[in-house]
């Protein structure tokens, strides 16, 4: 039997047919995943996580593309979202990091670290910035987009957006007690 029929009893259901496009294919995804991951185990899982992922779509699968493609671009995706989560995982904890770093500076020289600046340390450096520059320095939105080179829109939707997260976060109501 061909690759075109398991597929077609695949899109049906048929795990015996998922069984042998697995098998066919599980080797050359594992091989291509090592050497985009450089990382045995987690090409293994993510060619796991390909596999799962191409019996929930593979209904989307339009044979314009080899099969063999198919799995590869899914796999390359997964990696990408992989590697992106990783990368907000990591900068969240340097920011985390650095919050309590300063926090303990600040404290060892007995300089005040309040409620509001461990609050400011929980924003994200994008959303911190515009917040800061208009409410502890004064600077216009039109300013501030100037120096940061983002729209002023833009400018007054982070610093609304962050100043309702520190009211949340300092537990403030929106009548200001």
């Amino acid at each position: 039997m061909d690759e075109r029929k398991w597929i077609k009893l695949a899109k049906k259901g048929n795990h015996e047919a998922f069984a042998l496009l697995f098998r066919e294919h599980y080797p050359f995804l594992v091989k291509y995943l090592i050497k985009v991951t450089m990382n045995r185990d987690q090409a293994e899982d993510l060619a796991q996580d390909t596999m799962a992922k191409c019996v929930e779509k593979i209904h989307q699968y339009n044979g314009k593309s080899k099969f063999s493609s198919w799995l590869i671009s899914i796999a390359t995706n997964r990696y990408i979202d992989l590697q992106r989560k990783k990368k907000r995982e990591e900068t969240w904890q340097k920011e985390e990091m650095n919050g309590r770093k300063l926090k303990w500076e600040m404290e060892s020289r007995n300089e005040e670290w309040n409620d509001v600046l461990a609050a400011l340390s929980t924003l994200s450096e994008d959303i911190r910035l515009p917040i800061i520059l208009k409410h502890y320095y004064g600077y216009s939105y039109d300013e501030i987009a100037h120096m940061t080179e983002i729209p002023a829109g833009t400018v007054k939707s982070r610093v609304h957006h962050g100043i309702t997260r520190l009211r949340k976060e300092l537990k403030i109501d929106e009548q200001g007690s």
